[in-house]
């Protein structure tokens, strides 16, 4: 049986439910009195004079909780509710009405009481059966019109049973569910609504026994490492891989095939989830008044959105870019958070104009993300990176300490270490100038280090998206190059602890997981958008950029960590400089900017750090 591929009119729908109620009057009128020996010639004048009231009663209550609006194909706990709700409120005015009659006009009641009793269990038990066999009927026929894709599911628990529920009863996502995987070796072997629940590890040979031609993620906490190795799977044997977001993602709370997307290569990185200690972030920022710079960036914007969560005082969105800067404005009030924020246009190498904004807005801690990070630009122009990353930084560290600021945290980067090019080092002279200062001042300056991040503005992935959207080819600079990655709002998380945690002097390191070489993400990214290399795509290597390395570090071979409470944070050990010394080398540096002698400045800046050691840059010979 095929049901019409467009909704039933509403009207048609009532009045089938009154039908079904009266069927259901008559079914309580044949358990009530005995089929062989039916009392109608007693009791016919007492159902006919009942009948319309008893018709009355069903139809306003069936109206009244719009038992008719819901989709039968689509039934859910809601309409569940409206026909126990209507059939209810039906039989307490049936009720009223039988005991207005027997007062008012004497005699009978409208029904006995026992058909009464019957006849609400029976309507209820109906309605409902008919609203099942309607929706069970269509998502058969679904099933039948849909191309039948082998589909398995990684997850054999809530989510999973939810999603697989969706696959099968909206035609959007054409599949057939042919079983599940989980992590969970206890489940191994059982079954979950008939389907068979395997070990996540036998997945490549599910692929191959059952054809399956695609994935869909829908596991809570999945073994990070198994998520791996079965994602792996899919890309090598040519699976589709898709994801199924957060139920705090879900729209209105409801779940619809529609939000189950591609899986992301940002999914294909990530790790454990990171744990903080929530209590003592909320007593460090509870009422604090924080300036954020380079606010508008892919790390400033992601600190502001975790602040605005602590409820501080006020939180000083400070960057020079006008528009990034009003759309993060556009986001904090859509999300009703613009209150606790104060939007300042600066740029950070204008001292009088950031000392403005401590003087007006007196910040009770600073993080400072503002920087130029893009090696070969900053190899083409080391005056604009000393600049901004060291001279814009010593701006804000002077100001923190002639105002008092109790935490200053400095955002720098795993490129400060053993620098190859200028931008690290530019951002290891402000390592070294806010370390140093802890030595005269109260303020306590925290430098916290990580590599990249996911998405993050310039970096690889959205170039790589580009360059698959054009057609290719897809640019890496060497096949053996490799980098650490991090999602955005983990490395924003550890920032926030570490500052939590931070006495001072400290440089706090991230635990950045395993390298990942690039041209193996660029594979991965091909195969995930459907793609085919060597066929549809290529991929170019163009050489190693200005000032880049094969491969980033942490630590210099000088540092050594000391471990914290947190696993993911360590603390590295450096040597200490002096402040009056690093304050002249950094005057003297920027008192070379009116020269625009790239050579002088650099020459200074390996003075300054010895072990910067230029790579594939023309200062290289500055090294001999």
């Amino acid at each position: 049986m095929r049901l019409p591929r467009k909704s039933i009119p509403r009207w048609i729908t009532f009045v089938a439910d009154v039908m079904i109620a009266l069927a259901a009057l008559v079914v309580a009128y044949l358990v009530r009195f005995d089929t062989t020996n039916l009392p109608f010639e007693e009791e016919y004048s007492i159902f006919i004079s009942g009948l319309p009231y008893y018709i009355f009663a069903r139809a306003l209550t069936f109206y009244i909780f719009k038992m008719h609006q819901g989709m039968m194909r689509h039934t859910a706990t809601a309409d569940v509710k409206r026909v126990i709700f209507g059939v209810t409120s039906g039989t307490l005015l049936m009720i009223i009405f039988s005991f207005l009659k027997y007062r008012i006009y004497g005699g009978n009641f409208l029904f006995p009481s026992s058909i009464i009793i019957v006849e609400y269990f029976v309507c209820i038990s109906f309605l409902l059966v008919f609203r099942f066999a309607v929706k069970l009927l269509y998502m058969e026929g679904v099933k039948r019109n849909k191309d039948q894709i082998p589909t398995i599911i990684y997850g054999a628990g809530t989510y999973g049973l939810i999603t697989k529920h969706t696959v099968e009863k909206e035609a959007r996502l054409a599949g057939k569910i042919v079983g599940f995987i989980d992590d969970d070796k206890k489940k191994l072997g059982k079954t979950l609504e008939g389907l068979k629940i395997y070990h996540s590890s036998s997945l490549t040979n599910l692929i191959e026994s059952k054809e399956v031609k695609r994935l869909i993620l829908a596991i809570k906490n999945p073994d990070i490492k198994q998520r791996r190795e079965v994602i792996d799977a899919c890309l090598a044997n040519n699976v589709e891989i898709l994801n199924v977001p957060s139920p705090t993602e879900w729209i209105n709370g409801e779940f619809t095939s529609g939000q189950i997307k591609p899986v992301r290569i940002e999914d294909l990185l990530g790790r454990d989830s990171i744990k903080l200690d929530s209590h003592k972030l909320a007593s460090e920022f509870d009422n604090k008044t924080i300036l954020v710079t380079g606010a508008a960036g892919s790390i400033g914007s992601e600190i502001v959105r975790q602040l605005v969560a602590y409820n501080p005082k006020k939180v000083i969105l400070l960057d020079q870019a006008e528009s990034p800067l009003y759309n993060l404005e556009m986001e904090l009030k859509e999300k009703r958070l613009l209150y606790l924020t104060e939007t300042v246009i600066a740029d950070i190498r204008n001292f009088e104009r950031v000392e403005h904004v401590f003087n007006s807005l007196k910040p009770d801690m600073v993080f400072h993300a503002a920087a130029y990070k893009h090696v070969p630009l900053m190899e083409d122009n080391p005056s604009e990176a000393i600049l901004t990353n060291v001279q814009g930084s010593k701006n804000l560290v002077d100001l923190a300490m002639t105002h008092k600021v109790e935490k200053f945290v400095l955002i720098s980067t795993d490129k400060a270490v053993n620098p190859t090019n200028v931008m690290g080092t530019s951002k290891r002279i402000a390592e070294i100038y806010a370390q140093s200062a802890n030595s005269v001042s109260d303020t306590k300056f925290i430098t916290t280090r990580f590599g990249n991040v996911l998405g993050s503005n310039g970096s690889v992935i959205p170039l790589f998206k580009r360059q698959i959207e054009a057609g290719g080819p897809l640019t890496v600079t060497d096949k053996e190059i490799t980098r650490y990655f991090m999602t955005i709002p983990e490395a924003c998380a550890l920032v926030l602890e570490a500052e939590a945690m931070g006495n001072g002097s400290e440089i706090f390191v991230f635990d950045m997981g395993e390298s990942v070489k690039i041209y193996d993400l660029a594979k991965k990214m091909i195969k995930l958008s459907g793609l085919t290399l060597g066929k549809d795509i290529e991929i170019k290597i163009t050489g190693l950029r200005p000032g880049e390395k094969l491969y980033e570090e942490l630590l210099t071979n000088e540092e050594n960590t000391v471990p914290t409470h947190h696993p993911q944070i360590l603390i590295a050990k450096v040597r200490e400089y002096n402040f009056e010394e690093i304050t002249e080398n950094i005057t003297q540096l920027t008192e070379m900017f009116n020269s625009q002698n790239n050579q002088q400045i650099v020459k200074l800046m390996k003075y300054i750090v010895p072990e910067f050691r230029s790579n594939n840059s023309e200062f290289e010979k500055l090294d001999k």
